[in-house]
């Protein structure tokens, strides 16, 4: 049974690994990450891709936590009753699990990095923010957190110079955190091998 993979760009590299690691016999279709800069583009832009997919696979799952939407996408795929959405309410919640919470209850100021958030900073944030346009603008939307809390899914040198090097900037503390997949590979594991 051929099942398309809807998934948050940020999720890419892990949800391919994860299908190539368990053999799975799934596509993966990305929606752009960028849309978590602008959340009320999530529900849309996945309805977008169940619309031009649902009549070429079996199967729909969409991989995306609500991600700042609002409940705009678990209300959309309400209307889609056959596909399914892996629980969550973003990666940093599924990479870090039960930790998630009691890193947020010791912390509230705490800004969250993943692999793919150092590997796209520059793009994604510095970009997509306008920061590299108006660098004066960091110190107001940063000023609130306190650290930074890098869930870090592969224990990679090179990721984590690049995560002190983005605490360095925001002029914050580091923390790493080995994570794996976490939830995101159980509870995708959970809507795979289910019947």
């Amino acid at each position: 049974m051929t099942t398309g993979l809807i998934i948050c760009g940020a999720l890419g590299r892990e949800v391919v690994d994860i299908v190539r690691q368990r053999g799975w016999d799934a596509q993966v279709i990305g929606v752009t990450a960028l849309d978590h800069l602008y959340p009320e583009r999530i529900a849309p832009d996945v309805e977008r891709r169940i619309q031009a997919l649902r009549r070429q696979y079996e199967r729909l799952i969409v991989v995306y936590g609500d991600c700042g939407s609002s409940g705009m996408l678990d209300r959309m795929l309400a209307r889609y009753p056959e596909i399914e959405r892996i629980a969550g309410p973003h990666c940093y919640e599924m990479y870090a699990g039960e930790q998630f919470d009691r890193m947020m209850a010791e912390q509230p100021g705490t800004y969250f990095l993943t692999d793919f958030m150092v590997r796209a900073f520059r793009g994604a944030i510095l970009k997509g923010m306008g920061l590299d346009r108006f660098p004066e603008l960091a110190g107001e939307y940063f000023r609130n957190y306190k650290r930074v809390v890098y869930l870090a899914q592969t224990d990679d040198p090179e990721y984590r110079k690049k995560a002190q090097v983005i605490a360095d900037y925001l002029g914050l503390p580091l923390e790493v955190r080995l994570t794996g997949y976490g939830a995101l590979e159980s509870r995708l594991a959970a809507l795979m091998e289910r019947e």
